[in-house]
């Protein structure tokens, strides 16, 4: 039997040709764990099934397909299992045993009566249960149509099946926390849609997978994901681009602030110091005079002139 580390490495290599879109040699892979006995705590640990739902839905590959829907099955059978004797553990903990007395006949004991305990006739099934408990129910019409949204941006994907999560109550819960927790909302004004029209759009992102996945998985509490802002729900690509941005910015305002000559011959209009640097560009044809720019070097204002 492969160790957990075996699982660890083919669920990267997966997550790997994902990112890339490309699933050549995923067979391969798929095959590998199908031959793997595979354990509760190494499926939640390495979050395979994930990797694999979401190679199935990128291959084109009909044999890949049915590999990958195949482990999710049996898989998904591992995981109800586990909590059906979970649940069915807890019922035969609380409930009452009673053992019948002894009889005894002249001062012997009848060999042919045994302890007994009494079962329920028909036992309940075991129910399914989830991390995240329902929140408290509102007869609020917008607040039960935010919920809603909340509930269907969750389920944009097959993320939810194999986490097992009842999407509807932890979006209620998510909704909850963003009109309560902090008490910046005392309604459902604007400022509360324009939060609840945040998490939904991030959510449904296909191109932020991790922000779903986190959220299902428990990884992102329902508290955390109401106080996030849209910096921190980005995706990884954009955060990248941001930074990108960011750092350009930085480097043009270092450039143009010491690539500039000093002077005094300009007064600031702001703080009206002459304390400014200017840098001269032809930015027009070349019959026409260069563009001035200049940086008030005592408050940062900037301003041109031909």
């Amino acid at each position: 039997m492969c160790s957990q580390q075996e699982v660890e490495r083919i669920s990267k290599k997966l997550e790997k040709m994902v990112h890339k879109k490309k699933t050549e040699g995923a067979l391969d892979l798929l095959r590998e764990l199908s031959n793997i006995k595979m354990s509760l705590e190494t499926l939640q640990s390495t979050r395979v099934g994930v990797s694999v739902n979401a190679v199935r839905k990128q291959s084109s590959d009909e044999d890949v397909q049915n590999v990958a829907r195949g482990l999710i099955k049996s898989w998904k059978k591992l995981l109800d299992g586990s909590e059906g004797k979970s649940e069915e553990k807890k019922k035969d903990e609380a409930s009452p045993v009673r053992t019948s007395s002894t009889s005894e006949d002249s001062g012997c004991s009848d060999p042919s009566r045994k302890t007994s305990e009494e079962t329920p006739t028909n036992p309940a099934p075991p129910t399914r249960v989830t991390s995240f408990p329902p929140a408290p129910v509102t007869t609020d019409s917008v607040r039960n149509k935010c919920r809603e949204l909340l509930a269907a941006a969750l389920q944009s994907d097959d993320d939810h099946k194999t986490f097992g999560v009842d999407c509807y109550h932890l979006a209620a819960q998510i909704e909850e926390h963003i009109l309560y927790i902090f008490q910046e909302f005392k309604s459902t004004d604007i400022k509360y849609k324009t939060r609840l029209r945040s998490r939904i759009s991030n959510l449904k992102d296909q191109k932020n997978p991790d922000l779903r996945r986190n959220v299902l998985s428990g990884g992102i509490s329902p508290q955390s994901i109401a106080r996030m802002s849209a910096q921190e729900m980005a995706s990884t690509e954009l955060k990248q681009i941001r930074d990108t941005l960011t750092k350009e910015s930085i480097r043009e305002h270092q450039l143009s602030k010491v690539g500039g000559t000093e002077t005094d011959m300009f007064i600031c209009s702001k703080c009206r110091g002459k304390s400014c640097s200017y840098t001269q560009v032809q930015i027009r044809s070349a019959d026409e005079p260069m563009t001035t720019f200049v940086l008030c070097n005592s408050c940062g204002n900037r301003w041109k002139f031909c």
